[in-house]
């Protein structure tokens, strides 16, 4: 009975300790750098990520042709970053839950033509919307609740629902694209006019701002946060902190879905059509988003704001490969070679961290 006690003690503590090593306070004696990254966990990582990002624009000006430079290209490199950052803010929740989603650009293909379906049909272009992200949402449950039924992995699941999501997008658009009338939606996307170049950001980029700062203050700062974090990190520990991993489970699950019914939104807006063959492989383009932005594969870690800085950095080297004429398979081969680099270096911080002692 002692030892069991003395386990949840412990799991308590563990997972109250979310974000600094050990559970332990700064140490003053610590170097400068140390402390600052124990008292902000993500921050110096996404200083580094930052930084990755200028040394790859700057390359980039260096080596492409100089229509490269310029605020123009910076705002199609931001615009066209917004479909991939909604998305990886949802993944960034499931990768830290130890799960996988592979559905993603099946779900925004189904959104898209959700979207495109009720416009044609008279609908409101607002209640369009709010219609195609519930899609994405019900797409999300729909992953969530066979990965908790079925007992399998999510890995097994949502490659299945990529192909059943898939096959729904075109029975409900006839195979074909769905054209539909001329409506607001095209402005979340539409390039800035020159009055106003200094915002940057199109509406949708604002949108994608507002919904990161939030979802990144939740997963660090919330109980459902910490929760998520924590069965990612040890399910057991968190069994027997009464935390139920099959609803995390399928709370982010349906958050996922969300943000890919936002990501399928904001693909419309640039479209103004209903495509069911959209977004093929965006789902890798994504987890290397993700991934590149710190979450951990095995769970237990994910940066909401770095998994918006390794988006743009994707969208930045596809951008910069377009300006230098390579081909598509160049591009294809630098996305594989990132997966692997970012999971070879996730693999040895925990390595590192295991022989410290450290828990990451």
């Amino acid at each position: 009975m002692d030892n069991q006690e003395n386990n949840l003690k412990d799991a308590k503590a563990d997972i109250g300790s979310q974000g600094r090593p050990g559970g332990q306070e700064p140490n003053q004696n610590e170097p400068f750098l140390r402390r600052l990254s124990q008292t902000f966990p993500g921050l110096l990582q996404v200083l580094g990520l930052v930084a990755a990002w200028a040394v790859i624009y700057g390359f980039f000006a260096w080596q492409a042709p100089d229509s490269f430079l310029g605020s123009k290209t910076l705002e199609t490199i931001l615009r066209q970053t917004i479909i991939v950052g909604f998305a990886a803010v949802g993944m960034t929740y499931i990768i830290a839950r130890g799960a996988i989603d592979l559905s993603v650009g099946s779900v925004v293909a189904l959104v898209t033509v959700v979207i495109a379906k009720a416009i044609e049909n008279g609908m409101d272009p607002l209640l369009a919307a709010i219609l195609g992200v519930v899609a994405g949402g019900l797409a999300g449950l729909l992953n969530g609740g066979l990965t908790v039924m079925l007992k399998v992995g999510s890995f097994i699941v949502t490659l299945a629902s990529l192909l059943a999501i898939r096959g729904v997008a075109k029975g409900i658009a006839d195979n074909t694209t769905v054209n539909s009338p001329e409506n607001w939606l095209a402005d979340l996307t539409a390039p800035l006019p020159d009055a106003i170049q200094w915002l940057l950001l199109p509406k949708g980029g604002w949108l994608l701002v507002v919904a990161a700062v939030l979802a990144s203050w939740a997963l660090g700062s919330t109980v459902f946060g910490r929760r998520v974090i924590a069965v990612g990190s040890n399910e057991n520990t968190a069994k027997l902190c009464g935390v139920n991993p099959d609803w995390v489970t399928i709370k982010v699950f349906v958050l996922g879905g969300i943000f890919a019914g936002l990501a399928g939104l904001i693909m419309f807006s640039r479209l103004t059509i209903g495509d069911p063959t959209v977004a093929g492989g965006l789902e890798l383009k994504v987890i290397a988003a993700v991934v590149i932005g710190g979450a951990s594969l095995n769970g237990g870690a994910g940066s909401v704001m770095g998994s918006l800085f390794g988006a743009l950095i994707m969208t930045t080297i596809a951008s910069g490969s377009s300006h230098m004429g390579l081909e598509n398979w160049h591009q294809e081969i630098v996305t594989g070679a990132i997966i692997v680099a970012a999971v070879a270096l996730d693999r040895w911080r925990l390595t590192r961290a295991a022989q410290k002692g450290v828990h990451v």
